[in-house]
């Protein structure tokens, strides 16, 4: 299972850092420095603020969906065609719920009409990561790893075209790029759909009510973990947009400090695609974990310390090369924000573990004391630090549900504390920032600098060996010889 972890996760982070990174360093910043700082800061709170009820698309039923066919392939069919039908009648339960508290904090006119588009989007992405919860479910890893970034490639091309192409002489509008997500996704959720269809042979949707509440009964602990999780990462925007005069432009600006740390964390993300159902069927099977759990924490953990501390100590230089307004309140927000990207990486391996395991009361708990600090953290520093606030409620956070989560993965599984790996990663942690301190003297450009101090952290770990390459080839070689 670690020698299949290694290579579908090499050509998951292959397609994904070929795409990924130019579609956020690249049109995506693009876009807001053509828009400003407030138009697509309103942009970003709506795009946050259609996440909050995203549950209502799903109610967990993608994440069940995915443990649920790792462990019995043979109920694809079956529960493809009632769910699709399902799908379809919670987006509207989810587009009525939206709109109307969209309406009750204020929203209204362009905004809501901005919304809308937004509200139809998540729809399509819901129904994407649906419809590869059955590839991934079937350990069909390549093909969701190009799924993965087909909708990207598909939004890059068309922006791209539009930005740079010359085709308008107006300029450009933050509408047009919501509309680009809008024919990136259908069009991605139809190959998606008609892939599996060629898998899977005729597929009907049909209304069975007494399937749809066997499948609701199943999933809402999946539902009420998302909901939890989704408002403690995605309402810091919102939460700036509505509490602030002038609030637009300070999420703008939390936009633009963020955004590093979304390309960074998607990355991450990627782990939990593979491990979920890997986790479910060793689980199953009765396998032990920990030396799968070890390889995935060190493969995130030491590029996470390396990108922390470089990001920290040249936040300024990163954020100058990036953007063109704004630049030194980002510096200060990116410089705290970025520090989160350990504690969510550490979420995607053990949160997923115990996901896998069905420990979702516990998940629930955490994530709830997590939104419910969030928020009162939101409340208390955002009126007196405003971008600053919400990056340093956001890093609280994360830190405790990462640690939360970690602590109960422990105790579950019985993983005994290695206090010699500790050590080794505090003393990883020490020569990273010493290293990143002393490359400031290498030389003038921040880029080179960078390099230094990314190449001595990268030998650190492998003296410590945090960073096996010969365990890695090996299992490659396992791979190729199987």
């Amino acid at each position: 299972m670690q020698r299949k972890f290694i290579t579908n996760l090499a050509f998951l982070l292959f397609l994904n850092l070929l795409i990924k990174p130019f579609w956020i360093l690249g049109i995506d910043r693009a876009v807001q420095n053509e828009v400003g700082a407030a138009s697509y800061g309103l942009y970003a709170a709506l795009f946050n603020f259609s996440f909050l009820f995203n549950i209502l698309l799903d109610f967990g039923i993608t994440n069940f969906n995915n443990r649920n066919i790792a462990r019995h392939n043979h109920l694809l069919k079956k529960h493809l065609s009632g769910i699709l039908t399902l799908r379809l009648v919670l987006a509207g339960v989810y587009f009525l719920v939206s709109l109307l508290v969209a309406a009750l904090v204020g929203y209204s006119g362009r905004e809501l009409g901005l919304l809308t588009i937004l509200l139809f989007n998540q729809g399509l992405l819901s129904l994407i990561l649906y419809l590869r919860s059955n590839i991934a479910g079937l350990h069909l890893f390549r093909i969701d790893s190009v799924v993965s970034v087909l909708d990207r490639s598909i939004m890059i091309v068309i922006c791209g075209i539009v930005l740079w192409g010359g085709v308008t002489d107006e300029p450009f509008r933050i509408e047009w790029f919501v509309w680009i997500q809008t024919i990136a996704y259908a069009l991605t959720a139809l190959l998606t759909f008609a892939f599996l269809k060629s898998k899977l042979g005729d597929l009907r949707t049909n209304w069975d009510s007494r399937f749809a509440l066997v499948i609701l009964k199943k999933s809402y602990p999946f539902a009420i973990l998302i909901l939890l999780m989704t408002f403690y990462n995605r309402i810091d925007s919102v939460m700036l947009e509505r509490l602030l005069p002038g609030g637009a432009e300070q999420a703008g600006i939390y936009a633009q400090a963020y955004r590093l740390l979304d390309s960074v964390n998607m990355i991450a993300y990627l782990f939990s695609v593979l491990l979920l159902p890997m986790f479910s069927t060793m689980i199953k099977q009765k396998k032990p974990m920990e030396d799968l759990v070890e390889l995935s924490f060190s493969l995130i953990a030491v590029p996470a310390l390396i990108v922390m501390a470089a990001c920290t100590v040249y936040s300024q230089d990163i954020m100058d090369a990036l953007y063109i307004h704004h630049v030194e309140e980002s510096a200060e927000v990116f410089s705290v924000v970025i520090h989160c990207f350990l504690a969510m990486g550490s979420v995607y391996i053990f949160g997923t573990l115990l996901t896998a395991h069905g420990s979702l009361k516990a998940l629930n708990i955490v994530a709830a004391s997590a939104m419910c600090l969030n928020i009162a953290l939101n409340l208390w520093l955002i009126p007196r630090y405003q971008a600053m606030g919400a990056a340093f409620s956001g890093l609280i956070t994360q830190a405790v549900a990462a640690l939360v989560q970690i602590a109960l993965a422990h105790r579950i599984f019985g993983f005994k504390i290695r206090w010699g790996l500790a050590a080794r990663y505090l003393i990883l942690s020490l020569m990273v920032i010493a290293s990143f301190l002393f490359s400031m003297n290498w030389s003038s450009q921040f880029v080179v600098n960078i390099l230094v101090g990314s190449v001595v952290s990268l030998l650190t770990a492998l003296v410590l060996k945090l960073i096996r390459p010969i365990e890695l080839i090996r299992l490659l070689k396992d791979r190729e010889q199987a």
